[in-house]
């Protein structure tokens, strides 16, 4: 492996950047939606009898559980018992709420009022029950008639990755000095010549590329400039090679670009935040195609992880880059969260696996809009950057 690009192979770009940051965070095509506080602004609050009609021994859980929480929370007790699904600390909320067979794992009917408990890992509601009685004491729990749903959220933090971290892993913040922040995917290395022995990081074009408007060797700064980033200082790597993107009409198929890292300045483990406290972990090297209904899951700079399912494949659509620029997209993938959402602006770059023990790299996250993310195929991405994936 290469010790990373030289003095001589990249250019410092003028005091501030090559063009002012306005902007906000970067996804493409990312659609904002109302905060709670704007919603209540605009007249509109939730009704007081929400849970009217709901059994009084599933609220006498759901207040035992949440008696709980507060107590752990107040202990910071729970944050960083993920390792085992016996343990109270993967419990990550509590809710009332109506099953779904298609998005939870679910012991109800759809439709039916339900005791829904967010997890941070994957688990049965079988065990949820077993371990909300024998581990948080709540007796109550072990009545049958209380029907009890699991949702899998992860970890549920206020801070977004958008820390500076070296050495820096996938998952978060980075940008080209005049873009303002998008995600490092993952590592990779290129399949032919003198780019096997370099160290690259893959995200989207428009994230170190900044949607064609850059040239080899241009800087990129981890964190995003939006995030404090700056060039020299912060620079891990330089711009390597993009794939342009087509505004005239003509199908686009991948928004990618890799930088050439210094190796000491990166790490191949992709990073989420438990408690606040950053843990690591491997996704595989060998992409597999995406299908209908495959869970996955992605680490981003800005909802961190989160995971969802794909509910489209062969997706066509119009991707707006602002300033009157639209490309078309064929091939894509499209991914819903079970709840919240799976993606937002500043998680465009993320590298999007199979949620499971394999972590299959699946796509590369590069637009949302309206609950929708987007990827491109990951194999698309690397048959057009001529890399392999260095996980």
């Amino acid at each position: 492996m290469s010790e990373g690009p030289t003095d001589q192979e990249f250019i410092d770009p003028p005091e501030g950047g090559r063009d002012e940051i306005t902007g906000g965070e970067e996804e493409a095509g990312q659609e904002s939606t109302p905060t709670e506080f704007e919603v209540e602004a605009a007249g509109v609050s939730p009704a007081a009898d929400a849970l009217a009609g709901v059994s009084p021994s599933l609220l006498q859980v759901k207040g035992a559980i949440e008696e709980q929480l507060a107590r752990q929370a107040t202990q910071a007790s729970g944050a960083s018992a993920v390792e085992s699904f016996a343990d109270a600390g993967n419990i990550q909320g509590v809710a009332v709420a109506l099953g779904d067979e298609g998005d939870v794992v679910t012991a109800a009917d759809p439709g039916t009022p339900t005791l829904t408990v967010y997890v941070a890992e994957p688990t049965s509601p079988d065990r949820v029950r077993s371990v909300v009685v024998d581990s948080l004491g709540v007796q109550a729990a072990a009545v049958d008639e209380v029907p009890l749903t699991v949702v899998v959220t992860g970890i549920i933090d206020a801070q977004p990755h958008r820390f500076r971290i070296r050495p820096a892993p996938g998952g978060v913040s980075a940008a080209h000095f005049a873009v303002t922040a998008g995600t490092i995917g993952c590592l990779a290395t290129g399949r032919s010549g003198d780019r096997r022995q370099r160290l690259l990081l893959l995200s989207n074009n428009h994230v170190i590329a900044n949607s064609n408007n850059a040239r080899y060797g241009d800087c990129i700064a981890q964190p995003g400039p939006f995030d404090g980033g700056r060039c020299p200082a912060d620079r891990i790597a330089i711009l390597e090679r993009f794939v342009p993107i087509d505004f005239s009409g003509a199908p686009n198929f991948v928004d990618c670009g890799t930088g050439w890292c210094w190796p000491n300045l990166v790490r191949r483990e992709l990073v989420f935040l438990s408690g606040g406290q950053q843990r690591f972990f491997r996704i595989g090297s060998v992409p597999i195609a995406p299908a209908l209904g495959m869970a996955v899951g992605k680490s981003g700079r800005t909802t961190q992880l989160t995971s969802g399912r794909i509910t489209g494949v062969g997706v066509t659509i119009n991707v707006n880059y602002g300033s009157g620029r639209i490309a078309n997209f064929r091939d894509q993938i499209a991914i819903r969260a079970g709840s919240g959402d799976f993606s937002a602006g500043g998680d465009s770059g993320s590298s999007v696996w199979t949620f499971d023990s394999a972590r299959r790299p699946v796509g590369l996250l590069f637009a949302g809009g309206g609950g929708t993310t987007f990827a491109n195929r990951m194999d698309r991405v690397l048959a057009a950057l001529d890399i392999a994936l260095y996980t």
